[in-house]
């Protein structure tokens, strides 16, 4: 058992009162990944009407909104981080008449609706490429993007010696209309991704429109992908280290990310979301990917007048370990809250090992302690101050799937490198709604529907179905917390004060007494709070924090 009775108002708290031109402040949102949410076709790829379905499931669990993966018309060489056109939808996900039915059934659950927006890069299918590529050097038309002459005899090297996230050189040469090799352009992660050149102001213009297409059509925010991209160094120089970003998959390069310009993008992303806010006192959300050295640069991005949030990753990335926890918690508190923002809180998504595995070690049913320790995790992250992000599947407890086998793997870091290190289909298998058996429910009544990655049977013990019934489940966890997260003042917004405690044990007040603690070791400690818990990731007794256990109290109840 992990709750007490959480299913009525607390000590006599009632709902708090949400501002609703501030909803974002505290919110959390649950990353619905489109392509393996649910299937109402039967061709095995999740959709936008699946996704309708499912949003009483979600209203259930106590999310305030959901964030979607791209579902625009794509090739999908990068599961649609690979845009041909920003303003339609994929055929294979819907249509725009689907997309808006799922706004209006979102609304009227009171669930927000963010869209995941990509303005690095776009398809190489994308018209203004085509035309690029039809197009002489010095044209407008590669002016949009980053085309540059070779270096070397006849220009057959890279103009520089960047490598793409994704493994390779960051350029790919083009042929000219005569036959003949021409310029190279640039793509930060494959050559089906080529990056926008920011530089020049119809890329601005272009996405000023974007923009304002989704937001007349009701959506609540964006998720931007990349966001401390988009501005390369003018001069496109050497990189010291030009293997960084392909050796960490992250955005190292300095030369290439984190340039000055891409705050007056924010600035001005803002300034229109503004617009659409004052015109009816609904807030709009920009949310940005946001990878940077430290919290401090970090906190640049949330500044009053850029973007509302940025995922703060080093929570993410930090090992297993109290000392770890309390310092990047620390830092977020001190830069970036001290903007005026909230920090935004993340476990999880669908670039990383999912956090049963990544605590507990490579499994395919999870280990025990890896469960243990993701579910004290997930009381962390929601007592915390800010907001959280929750991926889908880590309500229900799902380890990552480690032996998928070559041929099935799409993940364009297999493509490019050969390697499995880091591919991501393993936190991408289609989630298991029912039964015992693939699809699990996850496809409609097809016969012989498969889902585009193929589930495990171990599976059948993380159904949705399952998870619901059962009152100890992962699922059940997360919606006690978020229900607490709804009744308690202490908790969302707010201040943090760290407690004292024994070795190996992580504790700290929110608001008026409310107590959250984790024994990061495994034997157990004394809990800092000596009556039983309000909500515990696992059996709690009075006065005892066991190992690898997270606990919230209310002081003096």
């Amino acid at each position: 058992m992990h709750n007490v009775s959480t299913h009525r108002q607390v000590h006599g708290v009632s709902d708090k009162h949400i501002d609703s031109r501030r909803w974002w402040r505290d919110a959390v949102i649950y990353q619905v990944y489109v392509r393996s949410f649910l299937d109402s076709t039967g061709d095995g790829i999740g959709d936008l009407a699946g996704v309708r379905t499912g949003l009483p499931y979600l209203k259930k669990l106590g999310v305030d909104g959901i964030w979607l993966s791209p579902f625009y018309p794509s090739p999908q060489h990068d599961h649609g981080y690979d845009v041909a056109d920003y303003c339609d939808v994929d055929p294979v996900f819907g249509d725009l008449g689907e997309f808006d039915r799922l706004m209006a059934a979102a609304h009227r659950l009171g669930i927000r609706v963010l869209l995941d927006i990509v303005p690095n890069h776009c398809s190489s299918a994308h018209p203004w490429f085509r035309e690029a590529l039809a197009s002489a050097p010095g044209s407008a038309a590669r002016a949009r993007f980053h085309f540059a002459d070779g270096r070397g005899p006849g220009g057959d090297e890279p103009p520089n010696n960047w490598h793409a996230m994704f493994g390779g050189p960051a350029w790919t040469r083009v042929t000219d209309a005569d036959g003949r090799p021409g310029q190279w352009y640039l793509h930060m992660f494959t050559p089906e991704q080529p990056d926008w050149n920011w530089r020049d102001p119809e890329v601005a213009a272009e996405f000023d429109r974007v923009l304002r297409f989704w937001l007349d059509r009701g959506v609540d925010g964006f998720r931007i992908d990349v966001a401390a991209g988009l501005y390369k160094h003018p001069e496109l120089p050497d990189s010291p280290d030009p293997e960084a970003d392909a050796r960490t998959r992250d955005s190292v390069n300095p030369l290439a990310w984190n340039q000055p310009e891409v705050h007056d993008v924010w600035r001005h992303w803002r300034s229109v979301c503004e617009e659409y806010t004052a015109h009816d006192g609904r807030e709009r959300l920009l949310v940005g990917e946001v990878s940077v050295p430290t919290a401090r640069e970090h906190a640049r991005y949330v500044r009053a007048d850029e973007l509302h949030q940025a995922f703060f990753f080093d929570l993410l990335g930090a090992p297993w370990d109290p000392d770890a926890f309390r310092k990047v918690i620390a830092e977020a508190m001190e830069d970036i809250a001290g903007t005026g923002s909230t920090v935004t809180w993340v476990l999880n998504n669908h670039d990383q090992v999912r956090t049963v595995t990544r605590y507990g070690g490579p499994a395919t049913e999870g280990s025990g302690l890896g469960t243990a320790r993701a579910r004290a995790a997930a009381l962390l992250m929601l007592a915390l101050p800010g907001a959280a992000y929750v991926y889908q599947g880590e309500e229900l407890g799902l380890p990552e799937v480690v032996d998928l086998p070559d041929e099935v793997l799409t993940d364009p870091i297999f493509r490019r490198t050969g390697s499995r290190a880091r591919v991501r289909d393993g936190c991408r298998v289609p989630l298991p709604w029912s039964g015992q058996a693939s699809p699990f429910g996850f496809t409609s009544g097809v016969e012989g529907a498969r889902p585009w990655l193929p589930q495990p049977d171990w599976f059948a013990e993380h159904a949705t179905d399952r998870a619901l019934a059962d009152t100890s489940s992962f699922w059940h966890l997360y919606r006690d917390g978020l229900h607490l997260r709804s009744v308690l003042p202490q908790l969302g917004e707010g201040t943090l004060h760290w407690l004292d405690t024994p070795p190996g044990v992580l504790g700290f007040v929110r608001g008026d007494g409310l107590v959250c603690a984790v024994n990061f070791g495994t034997a157990s400690a004394p809990a800092p709070v000596p009556g039983t818990p309000l909500l515990a990731s696992g059996p709690c007794p009075p006065g005892v924090l066991p190992g690898s256990t997270a606990a919230w109290w209310i002081s003096g109840a």
